[in-house]
């Protein structure tokens, strides 16, 4: 991406060094303690220390040096721009939270960022801080579903409220769901369901499949959610499995097993500087000059890291792409703000991070109070909320929100309107039909308290 679209360059940080957001900077300390329960047989988590005063924290968590650093600083300029509208009452909120006049039940929203590194151990000890010395309300971002399953299981154990942005692993809110957390974005079973049938379409039945998957838990399941919709759709088969670590520089092993696999497609599930990496160098193996590439989970902005003539015809599934403000308003209007704020058209992470937070402000306002457990059976009404890709609403068995799956395809550069006009809007799937029921995947919420 270019250096306007990545922010200021970032240096390494250290470990649990926060960011400074509208509050200011802090320093976390090494060590993990939980806020004290107050004796008071109300309170739950943070609440109600955290909402004395004029204010109310969020703490923000998302890679800022490491593989994923460019999807986080993305996420970071949508949570900047969605806390702006709300402490200004601007029009995007209102039209996603209706109830909101100014911040959040009358409270101005103050937030902190650490620098998750994408790593679970790191962000654990970042959030706690965040809920242990902040009394945050909420804890919010991730690209990395290891975090993401990580930061559940913390805010389940503090009774503090979680939302995570990037996450596309079926266990978020399959077997590692959790009361207190809340996913927005789609995931290994939506991109395999959505996906699948315009690849098989297109490319015919019978083909033969190399994956390059990256070795955790985000990797494994989209893998397992496209082998299986692929076989049942087009009786397509895997010829290889190549399974890296996340971080990887150098894939020509994984690669030259892929040249020689006899594969028709390969389909890249990394993300972030290993899916850039991996596309470079699989397009010097000669590898794009014979098989079809396609992403099933994809950030589209890649094909600037890229290049787009690789990135021409392939088949991609996305959370959002800006082309859609032709069919949703508040797409138009959201592209339209975020351009007059950071001067180009948003990806992905950033209107995932600027929706969690209005969502939550939605649920907040129409529980009337930021208590946890009526703040998350406000959501889990499953009202319908007006979004930047359309209605949408949580299912109250997983926290999973029902949304469209976008199918896009790399244009070549000579059909491009414009520097960022990458690939042409081939579907929007409805998201309804290409969810698992709501146990297919062992989600069990336990307890409100």
């Amino acid at each position: 991406m270019s250096n306007q679209r990545n922010g200021r360059s970032v240096s390494r940080r250290t470990v649990l060094k926060l960011g400074v957001g509208l509050a200011g900077g802090i320093a976390l300390p090494v060590t993990m303690t939980s806020p004290a329960r107050a004796a008071d047989p109300t309170s739950v988590g943070t609440y109600p220390a955290g909402v004395e005063g004029s204010s109310v924290f969020i703490g923000i968590c998302t890679p800022r040096t490491g593989t994923y650093a460019a999807q986080g600083e993305d996420e970071i300029k949508g949570y900047e721009l969605a806390i702006e509208h709300l402490n200004s009452g601007a029009d995007l909120i209102k039209r996603i939270s209706p109830k909101t006049s100014t911040g959040v039940l009358g409270k101005k929203v103050i937030y902190e960022i650490a620098d998750s590194e994408a790593k679970p151990n790191t962000a654990v000890q970042a959030a706690s801080a965040f809920i242990s010395q902040k009394k945050a309300l909420m804890i919010t971002g991730s690209v990395s579903s290891a975090v993401a399953v990580a930061l559940n299981k913390l805010a389940d154990r503090e009774k503090v409220i979680y939302l995570p942005c990037i996450s596309g692993s079926n266990d978020t809110t399959g077997k590692d769901c959790v009361r207190y957390s809340f996913r927005e974005c789609f995931y290994a079973q939506t991109a395999a369901q959505a996906i699948a049938p315009v690849v098989v379409k297109a490319l015919g039945h019978g083909k033969k499949i190399a994956f390059l998957t990256p070795d955790y838990t985000y990797g494994h399941t989209v893998r397992e959610s496209m082998e299986t919709a692929l076989a049942k759709l087009g009786d397509w088969t895997v010829a290889t499995n190549q399974i890296s670590p996340l971080g990887t520089t150098d894939f020509s092993t994984y690669l030259l097993n892929v040249s020689n696999s006899g594969a028709d497609v390969v389909i890249n599930i990394n993300f972030g500087r290993d899916a850039v990496l991996s596309i470079k160098q699989a397009k010097q193996f000669g590898i794009l000059s014979k098989m079809t590439l396609v992403m099933p989970y994809n950030t589209p902005f890649i094909a600037d890291q890229v290049g787009e003539d690789i990135m021409e015809g392939v088949y991609a599934g996305t959370d959002y792409w800006w082309t859609i403000e032709d069919r949703f308003p508040l797409a138009k209007l959201f592209n339209e703000e975020f351009k007059k704020k950071y001067g180009y058209n948003p990806e992905w992470g950033a209107n995932a991070a600027y929706m969690q937070i209005a969502m939550w402000a939605d649920a907040v306002e129409r529980a009337g109070t930021f208590n946890p457990p009526d703040v998350i059976k406000s959501y889990e009404k499953g009202v319908t909320v007006q979004s930047t890709v359309g209605p949408v609403h949580f299912r109250p068995e997983d926290h999973q929100l029902v949304r469209p799956v976008i199918i896009v395809r790399g244009k070549a550069q000579s059909k491009m309107k414009s520097k960022d006009d990458f690939y042409d809007l081939v579907e929007i799937v409805d998201g309804a039909a290409l969810m698992q029921a709501p146990e297919a995947f062992g989600c069990k919420l336990g307890s409100y308290t």
